[in-house]
């Protein structure tokens, strides 16, 4: 490496070249304030130049803060004043704008005092996290104070039931909570309050917490929005009860009864660092005690290792699939682990030692020693690889203002962290972070991640995986007793492709210790050449991904569910091979069968969430995408083992779609927000905006390869505009949303499209509007839908959206469905379509059965269920309520306008023939059977669609 002199001490040439280049920026704007500077200082100038692109930017732009650093700011920082000083500069601010430019520039220059700083070695690492964490929070308590006083002036001030005066308490969640923060590092808040009630001295009274989710809103934006002037800090909401589709702002009886009710281990393990921020009250000090509980049991919970181990799981998942390398923060021996090992013993121990209920991951290292949880050696160890991590972490944050913890692929930017460190080379500076890593990947195992035992005695396989001749692998073969032709050729001419791929030295030797693993996982069935073909065809898509050959080679249960699932289904091999990142979910059995309960879809997918950057929208939408295809998985999993009733199945993929569709309209829903405002007519925390859900999703009987027939309702009036900066009337609004809906479900990322959506059912089909507004929904519905699109609305449900739209929709629904019809003519125009789709779409085999379209399958018994509602729900509204074939036609049973007989053969069929369509999709066959096979079934079926339909039909004949 070629070197210069800066100051008193070496650097590169590109780092000199660097400082020389912002150097005659500076020179060319301030040339004046620089020859009042020492040489001393002017030298140390050029070194910072040479080290942080973030501190060079932002001094080439504002010259004249530079005489006020180097008289007192760099070497004592004044954290306490803070406060005071965005007090004052706030004052004068009249408006948002100018709050906005103040709170970023007062950021800013304070950025830039702390990284110089941290370059230059003149503050130790605690020190800085706590100049960082205190300069947040000022920064926070500032924003929400100011907006506080200018909202109270125009809307009045928010009380309780005794006119006592409420305000905004925020938590600050993780290294903000603790005092701990990294330099460019986003914050998490939860917004609360204490007391119900509503404001006094605005033209009208508003509730708290409206009042409070506007501020909050306000908030968001004064703090996260990018000016000319950068933001203040990327803030993250997704903490707070329910994620996204929760209100931005819940009271402590809200937290409280959330916590009690629905409080995941996530969150727990969240909120051992909550801290309420700004100066303590009395309302601190009672949310404070009113988490406690929640996060602290009053038992040894030894429990919350197992829930550490599973996070820290997913965490690695993550990092595998997202193919992040060199991670300070997430790879084995990061950051993360250290945060896990101190945790895990806060959450075990916490309920009965006070004195380890405390944010700071410093001070609660030192009380586990006290205590003698953590040997000297332990502390020692960990403490000082945590702050050569968080060192680097910070230097590496500090060159560009940039939020990340992977190292330099920059040559420039090892120099800028060598320079900082005093390391001499880029391999020095790696050796020492590896080491550092090494140690604490070895306390996590020793506390949280266990140990692996490896059984080394597969000789004979691995003699199997190594032969040459074919007289040599068949007497292997017959000394183990395993008669199966196939099996040798397979392996054979597999082995010698994958000799011929590129995979390099570390994956071809992980190969050569997976193979023989996987050969006794493939002789343990009783035809092993089957199940190798389709395991064969998994590992053809990961053999130049070494991490998943590690994985499989690590995990024997991850070996033994690859080869027992590729075995029982065609369908999920398939996937594995489309998709080597679901490998990840094999690694632990008992999770991979223990379905997700059917109300917990939506909080696991915001769990899920959490781990992506709000704003990185690629990466949402991956993240989206793979929990779709991981909890398909387990729901096949579960499937093909009989672990899942089949009646069940459809329940799940129904109601992972519901979670997944609530998401993505929050998703759309802040991407258009963001840019147009939202509708005027909008109270807090309302959308307007609803998805009704056709056929399998409105009748819950999703299949695992089933598209979405969607429609999209608002209840926006026409006349009107969004609030935002860029208005749009509120239709084309909505239009945007739907549009940007539709983009969610139908891009392509590397885990493929999301849903295929068809919007086709919505009012006057694909010509008519993509988003229709619901009273002209009513209206077409009444007035122009022809019978068949009454049918689809028979099989209608409301998916997502508000409450007030989800009652009209369910009142339209039910008016239309409950109108007067002649029955002759109803059955007329049921037959008369079933005849027309039977003709469109049957084609199949002489002797064959198609499931769903021949005579007597399912589209028949959804026929006789659409035209019985139809006809008889003017007499009976009971009718109107169900959406789904087995409900309605109970509820037929029950009012005696079905014989029990046929209610039953009917469901006895639909569910019948909707298992077999599972059972052939996991086969990946189509779904058609011999006549014979379904015979009894659709026999009886097609005896009752003719008594039912024909009977009305001699009516008109």
């Amino acid at each position: 490496m070629r070197t210069a002199t800066l100051g008193n001490k070496l650097v590169s040439t590109q780092m000199a070249e660097t400082a020389e280049r912002y150097w005659q920026r500076l020179t060319d704007s301030a040339e004046d304030m620089l020859v009042t500077l020492t040489e001393e200082q002017r030298h140390e100038l050029k070194q910072v130049f040479a080290l942080s692109d973030f501190i060079a930017t932002q001094l080439c732009r504002h010259p004249h803060w530079i005489p006020a650093l180097f008289k007192h700011a760099l070497h004592n920082i004044e954290r306490q004043t803070f406060d005071g000083e965005l007090a004052n500069l706030l004052e004068s601010a009249t408006d948002e704008e100018q709050a906005k430019r103040i709170l970023r520039q007062y950021r800013n220059r304070q950025m830039v005092c702390i990284a110089w700083r941290d370059f230059l070695g003149y503050s130790e690492l605690a020190e800085s996290l706590l100049d960082l964490s205190a300069l947040a929070e000022a920064l926070i308590i500032a924003g929400r104070d100011w907006l506080y006083r200018e909202m109270c002036a125009t809307l009045g001030t928010p009380s309780d039931s005794q006119g006592k005066p409420q305000k905004l308490l925020i938590l600050g969640m993780g290294k903000l909570g603790g005092r701990e923060l990294n330099f460019s590092s986003d914050i998490d808040l939860i917004f609360t309050f204490a007391e119900h009630g509503e404001t006094v001295g605005g033209r009208r009274a508003l509730e708290n917490q409206q009042f409070f989710i506007r501020m909050g809103q306000r908030l968001v934006n004064l703090l996260h929005q990018v000016t000319v002037d950068g933001f203040v800090y990327r803030v993250d909401m997704r903490l707070r009860p329910y994620g996204e589709s929760g209100p931005l702002v819940v009271s402590f009886s809200g937290l409280e009864d959330y916590y009690q009710e629905q409080g995941r281990d996530w969150e727990r393990y969240a909120m051992i660092k909550a801290r309420a921020l700004g100066p303590w009250t009395a309302d601190s000090d009672e949310l404070h005690d009113l988490l406690r509980p929640f996060v602290y049991r009053r038992y040894l919970d030894f429990s919350a290792i197992e829930s550490l181990r599973k996070m820290k799981g997913l965490i690695t998942q993550e990092v595998r699939r997202r193919k992040l390398t060199d991670n300070i923060k997430l790879g084995a021996g990061g950051i993360r682990e250290v945060e896990f090992v101190v945790q895990s013993f806060q959450l075990i121990r916490g309920g009965r030692e006070p004195t380890l209920r405390q944010q700071s991951l410093f001070a609660a290292i030192d009380t586990l020693y006290q205590l003698g949880q953590l040997e000297y050696l332990a502390v020692d160890e960990l403490k000082n690889s945590y702050v050569l991590l968080r060192r680097v972490e910070n230097l590496l944050q500090a060159i560009n203002d940039e939020q990340t913890q992977t190292l330099p692929s920059e040559a420039l930017d090892w120099q800028r962290l060598c320079y900082a460190l005093n390391a001499d080379t880029e391999m020095d500076l790696r050796e020492q972070i590896e080491m550092a890593m090494r140690q604490i990947h070895s306390h996590f195992l020793e506390t949280v991640g266990g140990n692996i035992h490896e059984d080394q005695s597969e000789t004979w396989t691995q003699q199997l995986w190594s032969a040459y001749e074919d007289e040599h692998a068949l007497s292997i073969l017959e000394e183990q007793g395993i008669d199966d032709e196939k099996l040798w050729p397979l392996l054979n001419g597999w082995h010698e492709t994958v000799a011929r791929r590129t995979i390099g030295p570390r994956g071809r030797e992980t190969l050569d210790k997976l193979m023989p693993k996987l050969l006794s996982e493939f002789t343990s069935v009783a035809t092993p050449s089957k199940a190798f073909e389709p395991v064969s065809k998994v590992l053809d898509q990961i053999l130049t991904r070494t991490t998943y050959l590690e994985l499989l080679c690590e995990n024997p249960g991850a070996r033994q569910q690859l080869v027992s699932l590729c075995l029982a289904s065609p369908w999920i091999a398939q996937q594995l091979a489309k998709f080597p990142m679901l490998l990840d979910e094999l690694i632990d059995p008992a999770q991979l069968y223990d379905t997700t309960p059917l109300d917990d879809y939506g909080s696991e997918l915001r769990q899920y969430l959490l781990r992506v950057p709000e704003d990185d929208l690629e990466q949402q939408m991956e993240a989206l995408r793979q929990f779709k295809l991981s909890q398909q998985l387990k729901i096949a999993a579960a499937d093909v083992t009989g672990v899942l009733p089949v009646m069940e199945v459809s329940d799940h993929l129904t109601f992972l779609a519901e979670a997944i569709i609530e998401q993505v309209v929050h998703q759309a829903w802040a991407q258009v927000s963001a840019r147009h405002g939202v509708p005027e007519n909008l109270k807090d925390n309302e959308m307007g905006f609803a998805v009704v859900g056709y056929g399998k999703a409105g009748g819950i009987e999703l299949g695992y390869g089933s598209d979405l027939d969607l429609v999209f309702l608002h209840n926006g009036s026409q006349v009107g505009l969004t609030n935002g900066d860029r208005a749009i009337d509120i239709g084309h609004f909505y239009l945007k949303l739907a549009q940007r809906v539709l983009h969610f479900f139908s891009t392509r990322t590397n885990s493929g499209e999301l849903y295929e959506v068809d919007m086709r059912l919505r009012p006057s089909g694909a010509s008519g509007l993509l988003v229709s507004e619901i009273e002209h929904f009513g209206d077409y519905q009444r007035s122009d839908a022809w019978t068949w699109e009454h049918q689809a609305l028979v099989r209608a449900r409301f998916m997502f959206g508000d409450t007030a739209l989800s009652m009209r929709f369910n009142e339209l629904r039910a008016e239309v469905l409950e109108n007067e019809r002649d029955m002759a003519i109803l059955a007329k125009d049921v037959r008369d379509m079933r005849v027309k789709m039977r003709d469109h779409l049957l084609k199949v085999e002489a002797g064959m059965f198609d499931l769903k379209q021949s005579s007597g399958g399912i589209a028949d018994i959804e026929f006789i269920a659409q035209y019985l509602v139809l006809a008889h729900s003017n007499q009976h509204k009971a009718l109107s309520f169900w959406s789904d074939n087995v409900r309605i036609f109970a509820e037929l049973a029950e009012l005696e306008l079905l014989p029990l007989d046929s209610a039953q053969a009917l469901t006895q069929a639909y569910c019948h023939l909707r298992d077999e369509c599972h059972r052939l999709t996991l086969q990946q066959k189509k779904s058609v059977l011999p006549i014979d096979a379904v015979k009894s079934h659709s026999e009886r079926v097609e005896a009752i669609y003719h008594q039912i339909l024909g009977e009305q039909l001699k009516r008109i004949t």
